[in-house]
Protein backbone atom coordinates (compact mmCIF):
# COMPACT_ATOMS: atom_id res chain seq x y z
CA UNK A 1 0.00 0.00 0.00
CA UNK A 2 1.41 3.37 -0.99
CA UNK A 3 1.26 6.49 1.22
CA UNK A 4 1.03 9.91 -0.38
CA UNK A 5 3.55 12.62 0.55
CA UNK A 6 0.67 14.73 1.95
CA UNK A 7 -0.54 11.82 4.11
CA UNK A 8 2.99 11.27 5.42
CA UNK A 9 3.33 14.95 6.39
CA UNK A 10 -0.03 14.92 8.16
CA UNK A 11 0.94 11.83 10.12
CA UNK A 12 4.42 13.07 10.99
CA UNK A 13 3.40 15.42 13.84
CA UNK A 14 1.50 12.57 15.51
CA UNK A 15 4.53 10.31 15.20
CA UNK A 16 6.82 12.95 16.68
CA UNK A 17 4.36 13.65 19.48
CA UNK A 18 4.35 9.96 20.34
CA UNK A 19 8.15 9.90 20.46
CA UNK A 20 8.27 12.98 22.67
CA UNK A 21 5.73 11.68 25.17
CA UNK A 22 7.40 8.28 25.44
CA UNK A 23 10.36 9.86 27.26
CA UNK A 24 8.22 11.18 30.12
CA UNK A 25 8.19 8.86 33.14
CA UNK A 26 4.85 8.03 34.66
CA UNK A 27 4.95 9.32 38.28
CA UNK A 28 3.84 5.89 39.53
CA UNK A 29 6.88 4.27 37.89
CA UNK A 30 9.14 6.26 40.20
CA UNK A 31 7.61 4.39 43.13
CA UNK A 32 7.32 0.90 41.63
CA UNK A 33 8.38 -2.20 43.58
CA UNK A 34 12.16 -2.76 43.84
CA UNK A 35 12.42 -6.55 44.21
CA UNK A 36 16.18 -6.69 43.58
CA UNK A 37 17.09 -4.70 46.70
CA UNK A 38 18.82 -6.54 49.57
CA UNK A 39 15.56 -5.93 51.40
CA UNK A 40 12.88 -5.66 48.68
CA UNK A 41 11.03 -2.35 48.64
CA UNK A 42 7.28 -2.47 48.04
CA UNK A 43 5.45 -0.35 45.50
CA UNK A 44 3.99 2.85 46.93
CA UNK A 45 0.62 3.80 45.40
CA UNK A 46 1.00 7.25 43.91
CA UNK A 47 -2.18 8.51 45.58
CA UNK A 48 -0.50 8.05 48.95
CA UNK A 49 2.13 10.67 48.09
CA UNK A 50 1.04 14.30 47.90
CA UNK A 51 1.76 15.65 44.40
CA UNK A 52 4.07 18.36 45.77
CA UNK A 53 6.17 15.73 47.58
CA UNK A 54 6.68 13.42 44.60
CA UNK A 55 10.10 13.19 42.99
CA UNK A 56 10.22 15.24 39.82
CA UNK A 57 12.57 17.27 37.65
CA UNK A 58 11.85 20.99 37.92
CA UNK A 59 13.16 24.36 36.79
CA UNK A 60 15.62 25.57 39.42
CA UNK A 61 17.84 28.62 39.16
CA UNK A 62 20.75 28.50 41.59
CA UNK A 63 24.37 29.67 41.79
CA UNK A 64 25.43 26.20 42.93
CA UNK A 65 27.02 23.86 40.37
CA UNK A 66 25.61 20.56 39.16
CA UNK A 67 26.01 17.83 41.77
CA UNK A 68 25.18 20.09 44.73
CA UNK A 69 22.42 19.05 47.12
CA UNK A 70 20.35 21.96 48.43
CA UNK A 71 17.94 21.31 51.30
CA UNK A 72 15.30 23.98 51.74
CA UNK A 73 14.23 23.29 55.33
CA UNK A 74 11.18 25.61 55.53
CA UNK A 75 9.93 24.32 52.18
CA UNK A 76 10.56 20.65 53.15
CA UNK A 77 12.23 20.05 49.80
CA UNK A 78 15.60 18.73 48.68
CA UNK A 79 17.06 19.68 45.30
CA UNK A 80 19.79 17.81 43.49
CA UNK A 81 21.21 20.36 41.07
CA UNK A 82 21.38 19.03 37.50
CA UNK A 83 22.70 22.22 35.91
CA UNK A 84 21.37 24.43 33.12
CA UNK A 85 18.55 25.70 35.33
CA UNK A 86 17.21 22.26 36.27
CA UNK A 87 17.12 20.12 39.42
CA UNK A 88 15.58 16.92 40.69
CA UNK A 89 13.23 17.84 43.52
CA UNK A 90 12.27 15.54 46.39
CA UNK A 91 9.92 15.95 49.35
CA UNK A 92 11.71 15.47 52.68
CA UNK A 93 11.10 15.39 56.41
CA UNK A 94 13.31 17.69 58.49
CA UNK A 95 14.39 18.22 62.07
CA UNK A 96 12.21 19.68 64.77
CA UNK A 97 12.86 23.32 65.74
CA UNK A 98 16.32 23.68 67.24
CA UNK A 99 17.55 20.30 66.04
CA UNK A 100 18.10 20.85 62.32
CA UNK A 101 21.48 21.22 60.63
CA UNK A 102 22.17 24.54 58.91
CA UNK A 103 24.85 25.74 56.51
CA UNK A 104 27.40 23.84 54.44
CA UNK A 105 28.53 20.25 54.66
CA UNK A 106 29.70 17.52 52.31
CA UNK A 107 29.03 13.84 51.83
CA UNK A 108 31.69 12.04 53.84
CA UNK A 109 30.47 8.56 53.01
CA UNK A 110 27.46 6.64 51.74
CA UNK A 111 25.89 3.36 52.86
CA UNK A 112 23.25 0.97 51.58
CA UNK A 113 20.81 -0.39 54.17
CA UNK A 114 22.88 1.20 56.96
CA UNK A 115 22.89 0.20 60.60
CA UNK A 116 21.75 2.78 63.16
CA UNK A 117 22.88 3.64 66.67
CA UNK A 118 21.21 6.53 68.54
CA UNK A 119 23.54 9.31 69.63
CA UNK A 120 24.05 10.21 73.29
CA UNK A 121 21.92 13.32 72.78
CA UNK A 122 19.10 11.26 71.27
CA UNK A 123 19.14 8.90 74.23
CA UNK A 124 19.21 11.81 76.64
CA UNK A 125 16.23 13.50 74.94
CA UNK A 126 14.24 10.28 74.68
CA UNK A 127 15.22 7.50 77.12
CA UNK A 128 13.29 5.00 74.99
CA UNK A 129 16.22 5.09 72.57
CA UNK A 130 18.50 3.51 75.19
CA UNK A 131 17.26 0.06 74.23
CA UNK A 132 18.91 0.61 70.84
CA UNK A 133 22.29 1.61 72.31
CA UNK A 134 23.85 -1.55 70.88
CA UNK A 135 22.76 -0.58 67.38
CA UNK A 136 20.06 -1.70 64.95
CA UNK A 137 21.11 -3.67 61.84
CA UNK A 138 20.11 -2.46 58.40
CA UNK A 139 16.73 -3.55 57.13
CA UNK A 140 13.08 -2.57 56.81
CA UNK A 141 12.76 -1.91 60.56
CA UNK A 142 15.76 0.40 60.67
CA UNK A 143 14.90 4.12 60.95
CA UNK A 144 17.61 5.04 58.40
CA UNK A 145 15.81 3.14 55.67
CA UNK A 146 17.38 1.97 52.43
CA UNK A 147 20.29 4.42 52.10
CA UNK A 148 22.20 7.03 54.08
CA UNK A 149 24.45 9.93 53.08
CA UNK A 150 26.66 10.93 56.03
CA UNK A 151 27.27 14.67 56.31
CA UNK A 152 30.74 15.89 57.31
CA UNK A 153 32.45 19.21 58.02
CA UNK A 154 36.21 19.66 58.18
CA UNK A 155 36.81 15.93 58.19
CA UNK A 156 34.44 15.33 61.09
CA UNK A 157 31.09 13.56 61.10
CA UNK A 158 28.34 16.05 61.97
CA UNK A 159 26.10 13.14 63.08
CA UNK A 160 23.48 14.42 60.63
CA UNK A 161 22.40 12.28 57.68
CA UNK A 162 20.24 12.33 54.62
CA UNK A 163 18.53 8.98 54.80
CA UNK A 164 15.50 6.87 53.98
CA UNK A 165 12.81 6.06 56.49
CA UNK A 166 10.47 3.33 57.65
CA UNK A 167 7.95 6.08 58.48
CA UNK A 168 7.03 7.54 55.06
CA UNK A 169 4.11 9.43 56.61
CA UNK A 170 6.64 11.84 58.17
CA UNK A 171 7.78 13.19 54.79
CA UNK A 172 6.83 16.85 54.53
CA UNK A 173 6.92 17.31 58.31
CA UNK A 174 9.41 18.70 60.85
CA UNK A 175 9.68 15.98 63.46
CA UNK A 176 13.04 14.20 63.15
CA UNK A 177 15.99 14.49 65.53
CA UNK A 178 17.71 16.69 62.97
CA UNK A 179 18.36 14.38 60.04
CA UNK A 180 16.79 14.79 56.61
CA UNK A 181 14.38 11.97 55.81
CA UNK A 182 13.36 10.81 52.35
CA UNK A 183 11.08 8.11 50.98
CA UNK A 184 13.13 4.97 50.39
CA UNK A 185 12.51 5.13 46.62
CA UNK A 186 13.74 8.72 46.59
CA UNK A 187 16.86 8.20 48.69
CA UNK A 188 17.83 5.26 46.46
CA UNK A 189 17.53 7.57 43.45
CA UNK A 190 19.55 10.34 45.15
CA UNK A 191 22.17 7.83 46.34
CA UNK A 192 22.89 6.86 42.73
CA UNK A 193 23.33 10.50 41.69
CA UNK A 194 25.24 11.95 44.66
CA UNK A 195 29.00 11.46 45.02
CA UNK A 196 31.18 11.20 48.10
CA UNK A 197 32.68 14.66 48.56
CA UNK A 198 29.65 16.35 47.01
CA UNK A 199 28.53 19.64 48.55
CA UNK A 200 25.39 19.86 50.67
CA UNK A 201 23.78 23.21 51.53
CA UNK A 202 21.07 23.27 54.19
CA UNK A 203 19.00 26.45 54.10
CA UNK A 204 17.00 27.45 57.18
CA UNK A 205 15.29 30.53 55.77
Amino acid sequence: MSISRRGLLIGLPLLLAGCASSGVMNPQDRYAALPDEEHPVKRVPIDRIKPELRRQEVAYETPYPAGTIVVNTPERRLYYVLGEGRAMRYGVGVGRAGLALAGNAYIGRKAEWPSWTPTANMMRRDPRNRKYAGGVPGGPNNPLGARALYLYRGGNDTMFRIHGTNQPQTIGLAMSSGCIRMMNHDVIDLFEKAKVGGRVVVQQA
